[in-house]
C-alpha cells in the first residue's frame, strides 16, 4: 500500500509512477534534487549546472510538473520553477519504507558516485534507504561506521565507504529530515 499527502489534486497512481520513475532514474532525480534545493530555476539554469541536454530537460521537468513535483514561479518566459517536498511512505508485508528528497538525491549521485551506484547493486534501494538514515545519524555524531557495520550487517570498510558517499547528502538534507 502507498501513502502520500495529496498533491494539487494529482492522481495517486500517477504520483507514484513518477516517484517510481525518480528512483529508476538518476538524471531525472538529479533534477528534481537541483530544483528542490536551488529552485527557483529556470531550463536553461539545469542544463548549464547539471550537463543535461536540453531536450531531456524539458521533457524531464514537464513530467515533474505534471507529477506535481515542481511547477512555475512566473507566468513568463522564461519560466522558474521551484521543487515541491515529498513523502511517500510504502508498506508491504510488514516492511514499511519512506521515499523522501534525500533519498531521491542519493540516487541522483548514483550516476556521478560509483560508491552509491555499487551499494545499490549490492543492497538494492530499501539498503540504500536504511544506509540514508544511518548516514543522518552518522553526520549528527550518534552513529559510527563500526556500529553501522553491525547494524546492517556490512563490513566496517564497506559501511565507512557508504557512509562517506552519503554524507554529503545527510548533511545537505538535515533539516528536512523526517
Amino acid at each position: 500500500m502507498a501513502h502520500s499527502p495529496p498533491r494539487s489534486g494529482r492522481p495517486p497512481i500517477q504520483h507514484l509512477q513518477t516517484v517510481v520513475d525518480l528512483l529508476e532514474t538518476p538524471s531525472l532525480a538529479r533534477i528534481y534534487a537541483h530544483v528542490l534545493q536551488d529552485g527557483p530555476v529556470t531550463v536553461a539554469d539545469i542544463v548549464d549546472e547539471l550537463d543535461i541536454p536540453q531536450g531531456t530537460a524539458y521533457d524531464y521537468v514537464q513530467k515533474l510538473e505534471v507529477a506535481g513535483l515542481v511547477g512555475k514561479t512566473c507566468d513568463q518566459r522564461p519560466y522558474e520553477y521551484d521543487g515541491e517536498s515529498l513523502s511517500l511512505t510504502l508498506s508491504t508485508d510488514g516492511e514499511t519504507q519512506t521515499i523522501t528528497p534525500a533519498l531521491i538525491a542519493a540516487v541522483a549521485r548514483r550516476d556521478k558516485n560509483e560508491d552509491i551506484d555499487v551499494y545499490i547493486e549490492r543492497h538494492g534501494l530499501d539498503g540504500l534507504a536504511v544506509a540514508l538514515e544511518y548516514a543522518e545519524e552518522y553526520v549528527d555524531g550518534t552513529v559510527t561506521h563500526r556500529i553501522a557495520a553491525r547494524e546492517l550487517d556490512l563490513s566496517p570498510l564497506e559501511a565507512e565507504i557508504i557512509l562517506q558517499a552519503l554524507e554529503p547528502v545527510a548533511t545537505e538534507y538535515a533539516d528536512a529530515a523526517v
